[in-house]
Parts: C-alpha cells; structure tokens; sequence
C-alpha cells in the first residue's frame, strides 16, 4: 500500500512540474507576442530610417558653414541682374524685389560705419581640409569681406578665390587645418527618386535641416547666354533664400550637389549644381582662379524638336543639329558641314542639344573629340578640335541691312520670295561683306517663305541641299528639279556667320 502511495505522488508531483515549465512556456511565447505587436517591423524600419537621418544631419553639419558677406555698391546690381527672372518670379512685385536678392537685405536706418556692414549671407561646405570652402558664386561675388562661421561658433576671414559664372560656382579659402571636408558622391549616379536633404541657412536660421526627394535631373531653367552649364539637379527638399551654397546630400551623408536656386516661394521646387560639375569647376578656380571650357563654336538644335529639318533627315531619327558656326570658332574650319546630324561624341550616342553639351562638359579646351554623323543619309566620322569657351560669350546677329538696296541688272534667280544675283565686287561693297562664292541675296519679297525664314538681302547662298552653289547657273541647276513641298535646304553666310535655312512651299 505504501509502496503505492508513493507511485501516485511520485506522477502527480512529475505532472506539476512539466505544467509549470508549459505554462512558463506559454507565459513567454504571450510576451514575445506582445512585444511584437507594440514594435512591428514597419515601425523599426521607420525608426532605423529616423535615425539615419539625425545621422547624417549631424555627420554633414561638422563640414557646412554659414557665408558672410560685405558687399560693395555695384555687386548689388550684378546679382539682381544674374537671378531676376528666376527664384522669385510667383511672389507679388514688392515681395519679389525684396526676394530677389535671398542673402542681402538692405537697412537704411544702420548708422554709418568703418567697420563693413555683414548683411549678405549664405551657405558653404568645407571643400579640403586646408581651408578651401565651395559656396554659389551670387553668394560671394563681389564681396568687400567674406566670414566663415562654424557650427561650433568658430569665424574666419575669407579670401575669394574664384568664381564661375556660367556654372554659379564659387571657391574662398581660409587660414586653417584639419578641417573635415564634406564627403563628395558621384551626382552621375543619383537616381530620381532618391532621398534628398539639404542642409544651410535659409533666412538666417543656420543649420537649418530640410529632406524631400529628387525629383528630376538634367533640368534647364536659364538660356545659354544667361548661364551656359545647366545640368540641374530638381528637388522637393525645403530650400529658401540663405541656403544658397550649401550641401544637398543623399541617404549617405553624400554631397550629391550645391544648392542653387529656387523656382517661387513654397513651390517645392528647388534647384542644384551637380557636385561632379563643381567639383571640376572648383578645381580649376582653385589651380587657375578661372575655369576654361571647351566647345564646338556650333549653334544647334534637336533633331526630333527641328520641325524644318526632320522632315529632310535621311537615315536617321535622334540627334543634333548643327544649325550654325560661330564665328572664329573651332569648328568653322574643320570638317564638320551646316545641317549635319550629330549622333556620338567619342563612341556616346547623344539625341538632344543638352546631351551634346553634357558629352563635351567635361573635355578640356584643345582636346580632340570623334564625332559620329550622318551627312545626306550616309554615316560618317570625323574628329573635331575642340577650343576654349570665350570669357563673355554674346550670341551672334546679323547686322541691320537697309531696305534701300537695290539689285543691279545682271542675271537673277528667285526662290520662294528669295532673289539672288552672281557675286561680284560692286555687289560686294555695296553690302559690306568680302568677295567668295556663291551667290548672293539682293532682295526678299514681304510675307514670302524666305522672308519668314529671317533671309535678308547681302546674305550669300553657298549650297543648295548637297550641291555647291557658285554662280547663278548652280544655283539654277540645284533647284531646277526639286520638290519645294517637300523642303529645300539653303545654306548661307550671314555676316562671316554660316546657318542654314529649310525653304517649303505650302500649296493649298
């Protein structure tokens, strides 16, 4: 009987156990549970996602700085001239003007002093760690006296470098070391839709944090001879007056461009300069104190946009084309022709105007680039040297002819409103222009297709589609059989400057 009891309790006290270790089983798996259901793996991802941001704002900050400025009377002018139709232009009249300067405000009632006025400011990051700072060149051109503030409180005076124009890059250099530089990414390799956060001094609220996305690339906001580098990069992040110079950054702590500009208050449209644009330009302003570019000395457009010549375009859909040779520039004595297509620049096919410019943005002034065409539907390459970007770059017009000019009696043709008569020394001082072939235009009818096309006496035709024209009687025999519906190609010289004309017949 003994023996018995003690089976039983031996069972019931084995049976006790193995319940308490299930029910701290079940006890713990409730906790996990719990546990799980307050912190999802939505809610660590948005947490892990906060934290890179305070990460990277904190890490980026160390190497931004506020830009300070004294400006001289006359840099007022200049700056309102460089951005006056452009970050402002959705704000009212006497809000805009205010504006339109973002780092200067005037005071009048400052009482007079020796010491300079510091009422311009902007933003910066430290380029190298000896001192060079890359900020907007709006920001510090023109400047008496340029500061250099530190998150940490910390102030240089600043001796401008350089500035750039054309790409509204800026270099100023301080008396000091061991500064940490901004952590330089690859802008080639930003993608839309990125994380985008800007970083600087908007209304002088310094280190001010803003993140959006980026919402575009290769964006143009100005004309060539406004500003001839424009590969903007478009953001959503807040950027406002002040914050001109500063960082805009990726997911990486990464400077992936200098903000620039802005398109209207509170539009959420901001804009940047590619960081590996300035950083070239920086490089240069900080060896040479000026940047050299290098160009075509072409006017073009593009193909698809070229309503005219696509019409004409053999064997070819995309490209660009070149519509006209600047004068005295690299490519009006190479082999390159008016109304070429460009197709490839060094093996990189470009289909637009910008992408041209693009493939030549990073050539130095002198550099041979091969060019990939196509010429009356058959391919072709030649190589092209390029030249240096003039200092003050003006877009070419013809110069006013009067009306008053008549055509002498020899032999004449006509062509869509277009009369032209052999060359010939009378003719060529009557138009002030040098004796060569050709033929040339001594009168235009009003409201016919070549006056339309801005044809004006003393303009000499040189090609008729392929053919060369060098008399009156060329110029006969290249349009004895063509189909004027289709379009006519007519190449002249203006002035010393080649362009070309498509000429059409429009029938009822």
């Amino acid at each position: 009987m003994v023996k018995f009891l003690r089976m039983i309790f031996t069972f019931v006290k084995r049976l006790t156990q193995k319940s308490f270790i299930l029910c701290s089983i079940l006890i713990c798996w409730g906790l996990i549970n719990v546990k799980a259901a307050e912190t999802s793996d939505a809610l660590k991802l948005a947490q892990q996602l906060n934290q890179a941001f305070v990460e990277v704002a904190d890490k980026v900050s160390k190497s931004v700085v506020v830009v300070r400025v004294a400006k001289n009377p006359g840099a007022e002018s200049q700056m309102n001239g460089q951005f006056r139709n452009s970050p402002f232009d959705q704000l009212p009249e006497d809000l805009r003007k205010f504006f339109e300067q973002p780092e200067r405000r005037e005071s009048p009632q400052r009482p007079r002093s020796r010491e300079p006025i510091f009422d311009g400011q902007g933003s910066g990051i430290v380029y190298r760690e000896d001192g060079i700072i890359m900020t907007n060149r709006h920001v510090i051109d023109g400047a008496d006296k340029v500061k250099i503030v530190f998150k940490d409180g910390k102030e240089f005076d600043g001796e401008v470098l350089g500035v750039d124009r054309e790409s509204d890059i800026g270099v100023v250099k301080i008396d000091a070391t061991g500064l940490t530089p901004a952590k330089i990414g690859d802008s080639s390799k930003t993608k839309v839709g990125e994380f985008a956060i800007a970083i600087g001094s908007p209304f002088e609220l310094n280190y001010s944090v803003t993140v959006g996305h980026v919402s575009a690339k290769g964006r143009r906001v100005f004309s060539d001879q406004f500003m001839f580098d424009q590969d903007f990069i478009q953001t959503d992040a807040s950027i406002n007056p002040g914050n001109s110079g500063g960082p805009l950054v990726n997911i990486y702590g990464e400077v992936i461009g200098i903000n620039t500009l802005i398109r209207g208050m509170n539009t959420g449209i901001g804009f940047a300069v590619p960081v590996n644009l300035a950083e070239r330009v920086a490089d240069m302003l900080i060896k040479d104190g000026k940047v050299t570019r290098a160009w075509l000395g072409v006017s073009i457009t593009t193909l698809r946009e070229d309503t005219d010549l696509r019409d004409l375009a053999k064997g070819v859909e995309d490209g660009v084309v070149v519509r006209q040779f600047v004068p005295g520039g690299p490519a009006e004595n190479s082999d390159l022709q008016l109304a070429d297509i460009i197709t490839s620049v060094d093996g990189t096919l470009v289909k637009s105007a910008e992408e041209l410019k693009r493939s030549l943005r990073y050539k130095s002034a002198g550099d041979t680039v091969k060019v990939g065409l196509m010429r009356d539907g058959e391919a072709k390459e030649i190589d092209v040297k390029t030249g240096a970007f003039p200092d003050e770059f003006t877009a070419v017009a013809r110069a006013g002819r009067g009306a008053e000019d008549k055509p002498s009696e020899p032999a004449k043709a006509n062509l869509l409103g277009m009369t032209v008569q052999d060359l010939n020394a009378d003719l060529a001082k009557r138009f002030e222009i040098e004796e060569g072939e050709g033929v040339i235009v001594v009168a235009v009818e009003g409201e016919s297709v070549a006056a339309g096309k801005n044809i004006a006496p003393g303009d000499i035709v040189t090609r008729i589609n392929s053919t060369p024209v060098k008399s009156i009687k060329t110029f006969n025999e290249a349009t004895g059989e063509l189909d004027l519906k289709k379009g006519v190609l007519v190449h002249l010289n203006s002035k010393g400057s080649q362009r070309f004309e498509v000429l059409k017949e429009y029938g009822e």
